[in-house]
């Protein structure tokens, strides 16, 4: 990406293209890393990885190579906060998906378990003083309670989202 700033879709692009690549053996943990690093450096190129590298069937999201974690641990704050409201969204959805039969529910727990583990490997000062902000929410309170009802989210949901929070701790 050299210094371009990418677009939401741009990085959406290239993040499938690179986990194809790197899912054949075509690129090296490292390369990966390097060039998704370029990605996450802003926050537009950092939606677009993670909404792909979330969601889709390849498992570089849940092998987390050595130097995609020191990357993503690199650019600290963008990442850690993308993550936590992953967490949000997709633990609200769970219970969303499970209330409606959708066959959805699949993807959004498995989201949801990356976003847990992904949690536990960053900086863990930045991600408790980041699920403290949104732990609060859920009790009514906080900066992140706008977020929490932007999306209206039931008891149910809140409650799930709560949960997700304290499995990151454990």
């Amino acid at each position: 990406m050299n210094d371009q700033k990418p677009t939401f879709k741009q990085a959406m692009n290239a993040t499938m293209i690179w986990c194809k690549s790197w899912e054949n053996d075509e690129i090296s943990d490292e390369v990966i890393a390097d060039r998704i690093s370029e990605l996450i450096k802003t926050v537009e190129g950092a939606r677009g990885f993670f909404v792909v590298s979330l969601s889709i069937d390849c498992p570089l999201m849940d092998r987390f190579p050595d130097a995609l974690i020191f990357q993503l641990r690199s650019c600290g704050e963008i990442v850690v906060d993308l993550i936590v409201k992953n967490l949000a969204m997709s633990s609200a959805m769970v219970i969303a998906h499970r209330e409606n039969s959708d066959p959805q529910e699949f993807q959004s727990e498995r989201i949801k378990i990356r976003c847990i583990e992904l949690l536990k490997l960053l900086d863990s000062n930045k991600v408790k003083k980041r699920l403290d902000v949104l732990l609060e929410a859920t009790k009514g309170n906080g900066k992140d309670l706008r977020f929490l009802n932007k999306w209206g989210y039931n008891n149910k949901q809140i409650n799930a989202i709560s949960e997700s929070i304290y499995k990151v701790a454990t």
